[in-house]
Formats: structure tokens, C-alpha cells, sequence
């Protein structure tokens, strides 16, 4: 009986992880049509694009929590760094880059 009462409370311990995910984790369908993988790091939220020219690069750190992250994203194109911000939406995701806080461009990515 007590080794049963301790696998069902295992059991439900690894699951609860699986649902305390981030909305932000996850594969997102980029403007580009590329694949980015958004994965836990290290405390952080690490980008990481799967497909495309530039697959394998890591074009961003986030932090943050409950649809809400900031920190910094990679332009892989011309290979600049900007301030960043993402925000979640059901399955989309707004990416944000922004050059002294004021001149931004934003994104729209799509989680598949």
C-alpha cells in the first residue's frame, strides 16, 4: 500500500512539470517561415532556430513569466543584437526588437 501511495505521488509530481511549462516554450512558425525552438536555459527561455539559413543559432535569451518575457533577440541576418520583448497569445507570439527603446520592429510568430 505504501509503495503504491509513493509511485501515484511520482507519478503526479513528473507530470505537474509538464503542465507548469511557459506559454512562450515551444515551436514557433517564424515571419521568415523558419522553425525557432523556445526552450528552458538555464533559468531563462532560450531561441534557438531549427530550420532555414541560419538553423542551429541561437538568436535569443528571454526571461519573464505567464505570457510576458523580456531580454534579447538576434537579427541573424545582420547578425545584431537588440533589446527584446515577447508576448503570448493563445498560439501566437509577438517578438519585439527595439534599438534604444525606441525605434522597434515587431514580429508575429505562430506556435506549431
Amino acid at each position: 500500500m505504501i509503495r503504491t501511495t509513493i509511485i501515484t505521488a511520482a507519478l503526479l509530481l513528473s507530470s505537474g512539470t509538464a503542465f507548469a511549462d511557459e506559454p512562450i516554450v515551444g515551436n514557433w512558425k517564424t515571419v521568415a517561415g523558419d522553425t525557432a525552438a523556445i526552450t528552458p536555459c538555464g533559468g531563462d527561455y532560450c531561441v534557438t532556430l531549427k530550420t532555414g539559413k541560419y538553423a542551429g543559432r541561437q538568436i535569443g535569451r528571454m526571461h519573464g513569466k505567464d505570457g510576458a518575457y523580456t531580454g534579447e533577440i538576434t537579427d541573424p541576418a545582420a547578425d545584431k543584437t537588440y533589446a527584446g520583448s515577447g508576448t503570448t497569445s493563445g498560439s501566437t507570439l509577438k517578438m519585439q526588437g527595439c534599438v534604444l527603446k525606441v525605434f522597434c520592429k515587431s514580429q508575429t510568430w505562430t506556435k506549431i
